[in-house]
């Protein structure tokens, strides 16, 4: 019945977010996966080998690994707000998600629950980076250059919480396509 199909889905969905928040809300969720462990910003990375040559490599590996400690801080708290976005879902969503690509369970979650991620990542990310100089000193000297590199990136709390929220989604994409079934499934 369409009522057994949608709890079946709910299911599912509720699955693969658990998979993805425990997989990455964890030490080395983000900085032990290349998949998604999240690099400097790439006007940091530009300078990141003059940084090196002056002797403040330290400073950059300290900022990546506070980037990825905040992202693994903030994905832990999603759980819920993921949770909730299954409960909200409506007919319309199961259809599409049903009749979607193949990212189309990802994309649901973009679209149902990226702001309330936002808001919720945000603040554990800024606690986390506020701890290392060089976010400071990044945050005042992108703002300044904001009309050169793109305003994308001119926040690092903005641009971890972006990667965090990423991240999520990859991990959350790859639970979908194992989920899809495979040759020969007959519907």
């Amino acid at each position: 019945t369409n009522q057994e199909a949608a709890s079946g889905l709910k299911s599912a969905l509720s699955q693969g977010a658990e998979y993805a928040v425990t997989h990455l809300g964890r030490p080395d969720g983000f900085l032990g996966n290349p998949k998604v462990k999240i690099g400097l910003p790439d006007n940091l990375k530009k300078g990141e080998k003059l940084l090196k040559t002056l002797g403040m490599s330290k400073y950059t590996d300290e900022l990546t690994v506070a980037m990825n400690r905040a992202a693994e801080q903030a994905v832990a708290e999603a759980k819920p707000i993921l949770a909730d976005a299954v409960k909200k879902m409506t007919v319309q969503d199961a259809k599409a998600i049903l009749t979607g690509g193949d990212d189309s369970v990802t994309q649901f979650f973009r679209r149902s629950a990226s702001s309330q991620l936002t808001q919720k990542f945000k603040p554990i990310v800024h606690r986390a980076t506020s701890k290392v100089k060089l976010a400071e000193k990044y945050n005042q000297f992108a703002g300044k250059a904001s009309g050169l590199i793109g305003s994308q990136d001119t926040d690092l709390d903005s641009y971890v919480t972006r990667k965090a929220m990423d991240g999520l989604f990859l991990m959350i994409a790859e639970q979908e396509k194992l989920a899809e079934p495979g040759p020969g499934y007959v519907n």
